[in-house]
Formats: C-alpha cells, sequence, structure tokens
C-alpha cells in the first residue's frame, strides 16, 4: 500500500514537474522569438528620431483657431450626453428582430 502512495506521489510529482519543464519552454520561445523585425526596429527609431529633431529645426506654428480648439470639448460633450441617454430596450430588441 505504501508503495502504490509512493509511486502515485513520484508520478504526480513528475507530472507537475513536467508542467513546469513545458511552461519554462513556452515562456523561453516567447522571450526568444522576434517580436519586431528589423526592418520595423529601424522605422520606429527613424521616427523617433524625427520626433526629437525636427522639433529643434522646424519654425513654430501659429496657434490653431478657437473652433479646432472647442470641437473635441464639444464631441467630449455630445458622447457624454449619448452616454448617459436612457434608451428603450423593447425597441431596440424589436428592430434587430
Amino acid at each position: 500500500m505504501e508503495k502504490r502512495l509512493l509511486r502515485r506521489t513520484m508520478w504526480n510529482g513528475q507530472i507537475s514537474e513536467n508542467r513546469r519543464d513545458r511552461a519554462n519552454e513556452d515562456s523561453e520561445n516567447v522571450v526568444s522569438s522576434d517580436y519586431f523585425s528589423a526592418q520595423s526596429v529601424m522605422i520606429l527609431l527613424c521616427l523617433a528620431v524625427s520626433l526629437l529633431i525636427l522639433p529643434l529645426i522646424l519654425p513654430p506654428l501659429p496657434p490653431p483657431p478657437l473652433m479646432l480648439l472647442v470641437l473635441p470639448v464639444v464631441i467630449l460633450l455630445f458622447l457624454v450626453i449619448l452616454a448617459f441617454m436612457p434608451s428603450d430596450v423593447r425597441n431596440i430588441a424589436s428592430s434587430y428582430l
């Protein structure tokens, strides 16, 4: 009886070790795989450099008109009103049937 229990615990121990090994291999595969290609890394580096250098070279732009500054605020207020506006669920459900 004790040998059976010992075998079962050893078997369960092997299963858990195998699962740990597989999990470690999977995590190593994810880390070792190339997420970005060399071309995409070069594009990202060029973009970062241009964002750092171009503001120093280009002249400052004039401020935008007032209507363009107010437009995002108006859109946000419209979305908040739509979010809290009550709706009739029965009408919505029947239109899709």
